[in-house]
């Protein structure tokens, strides 16, 4: 769809949602009480038998995250908006687990967003405090089944590739809390119409591998302001400052 054809349908809803994200995350710093720190959770639904691609999983987590921060319930006087503001105003955190079975089929109960891509499935929550978990998520395992990383591949870039730090060896769980945060880096950095254009296709992305040779690469791109690039805090698994995936429009 041609960029002025998207800017004529822009709702006024989807623009203010967009501004938001935009603007940025964090700055508010953590709560006294350690029960009230935000956090987004994610679960990831790796069935026992036939589980999905990696790669698959995760660009299915990354577009839920985005979806979810678009929506129009966490938009100006929707239903989400307050635990949303909360949780993107303060220090940002996601935490991702597993289901199979009746535990995922539960997890569709609670408020959030749920995406599939290529057979692969992932549902982003409405954010929280950590001491305020739904049982229903709580119960979740948070480490555990891992996925091997993909064969490489052809990449489609008629859509956003988020490619992934290899050398980092993060887990399925943390590649997917990172990826989320990218999919929120790249639309908050687009321009709306572009953003518009995204949500039309399903916020369908690429996530992959990428090795050392590409990431002196994407590290360029991004400072040459052509892509963008998550630096996590460094409470799990990696270095404070580790960047650990970069995402291309």
């Amino acid at each position: 769809m041609p960029l002025s054809s998207v800017e004529s349908t822009i709702d006024a809803g989807f623009a203010a949602r967009h501004a938001e994200l935009a603007r940025g995350y964090g700055g508010g710093g953590d709560p006294a009480d350690p029960a009230l720190v935000q956090a987004m959770q994610m679960v990831l639904h790796i069935p026992k038998n036939d589980p999905p691609r990696r790669g698959a999983l995760l660009a299915a987590a990354a577009s839920a995250v985005v979806a979810l921060c678009l929506d129009e319930r966490v938009g100006p006087d929707g239903e989400w908006e307050a635990r949303y503001l909360g949780w993107k105003r303060s220090r940002i955190r996601k935490v991702a687990r597993r289901a199979r079975g009746a535990h995922w089929l539960a997890a569709q109960e609670v408020d959030g967003v749920t995406v599939e891509f290529e057979g692969a499935q992932a549902r982003a929550f409405v954010p929280g405090p950590v001491g305020d978990i739904d049982p229903r998520i709580k119960r979740l395992q948070i480490g555990g089944t891992e996925l091997p990383v993909d064969e490489p591949g052809e990449i489609d870039d008629a859509y956003p590739v988020l490619w992934v730090n290899a050398d980092l060896g993060m887990t399925v769980g943390k590649a997917a809390a990172q990826v989320g945060h990218a999919s929120m880096l790249l639309a908050g950095a687009m321009p709306v119409q572009r953003a518009y254009a995204w949500a039309a296709r399903g916020y369908r992305c690429t996530v992959a591998e990428a090795d050392q040779e590409r990431w002196q690469h994407l590290l360029r791109r991004e400072a040459d302001r052509t892509a963008v690039a998550v630096r996590d805090a460094g409470f799990t698994e990696v270095a404070p400052g580790s960047t650990t995936v970069i995402a291309v429009p």
